[in-house]
């Protein structure tokens, strides 16, 4: 297997998004069964993912929350099929320490954790035992509630500060900074207008000293500015991709991995 962070050095890395789940704002229920989500996996690494995101639980704004036992239930075995027949890291969406161990302990290098511990208060401990790859999001809130905490002072500014009390945690449990990597949460207590200001200014969280991770694809934003359904947000979602790769984001969790590759491949030709 790939050293977890290895894929960074390159000029960008994708993410490729696999939700087992019925719910899930694009794609809930294509995939929620073992051998369509195993399936969906090798679809993405063939098509040239760098990492696969395996996840059992939406967070859309509004989703229902899912017990730990269920998460494992659906997500596991996803994770011991998929690690018998992909080289790269493979992430697992969650907030809870007792999935993350069940995910790792089945083959998974790197938690995805969109509440940055705050849910798990266990999560920076169990990290620092277990030297994992943590993703630690910007959000506010639940995925119930979270859309009532869209008031800042100053938008960017509060969102870097946040993000950094997230790593200050982490650290302080003796996570090493080179295992953090950081992602502004673009939906996540955030208004339309809003995430267009981050996405546009997202060079600040850049410029913070840890590899940005990015998720944009096919969100409510895009369909806003667009006026598409969700089906139809490629090129919105391409767009949002090219801007924050000038910017100095190098990783995006996408749903079309095969477009996304074509796409970066001749923009950071031409760039690089």
């Amino acid at each position: 297997m790939a050293e977890p962070l290895a894929i960074i050095d390159k000029p960008f890395a994708l993410m490729g998004i696999v939700n087992v789940t019925p719910d899930s704002f694009y794609d809930g229920g294509m995939h929620n069964t073992l051998a369509s989500a195993v399936d969906h996996a090798l679809k993405l690494r063939d098509e040239g993912a760098d990492i696969l995101d395996i996840g059992g639980a939406s967070s859309r704004p509004g989703a229902k929350e899912l017990t730990a036992s269920e998460e494992i239930r659906r997500v596991v075995p996803v994770v011991e099929k998929v690690a018998a027949f992909f080289d790269g890291p493979i992430s697992v969406d969650t907030t809870w320490v007792e999935v993350a161990k069940a995910a790792l302990e089945a083959g998974a290098s790197w938690i995805n954790d969109i509440s940055s511990g705050r849910f798990d208060q266990t999560m920076p401990q169990f990290a620092s035992d277990h030297k994992c790859v943590m993703v630690l999001m910007h959000s506010r809130g639940t995925p119930q509630t979270m859309q009532h905490f869209t008031n800042y002072e100053s938008l960017v500014q509060n969102v870097c500060s946040e993000l950094l009390d997230s790593v200050k945690k982490f650290e302080n449990a003796g996570v090493e900074k080179e295992k953090i990597i950081l992602d502004p949460g673009i939906g996540f207590a955030k208004t339309a207008e809003q995430n267009v200001t981050l996405l546009r200014e997202i060079r600040t969280i850049a410029d913070l000293g840890f590899p940005v991770l990015l998720g944009t694809s096919r969100k409510a934003f895009i369909g806003k500015i667009t006026g598409k359904s969700v089906e139809n947000r490629l090129y919105g979602s391409l767009a949002t991709v090219g801007s924050a790769f000038l910017r100095g984001v190098k990783i995006f969790r996408v749903h079309d991995v095969s477009q996304t590759r074509d796409f970066l491949n001749v923009l950071s030709e031409i760039e690089n």
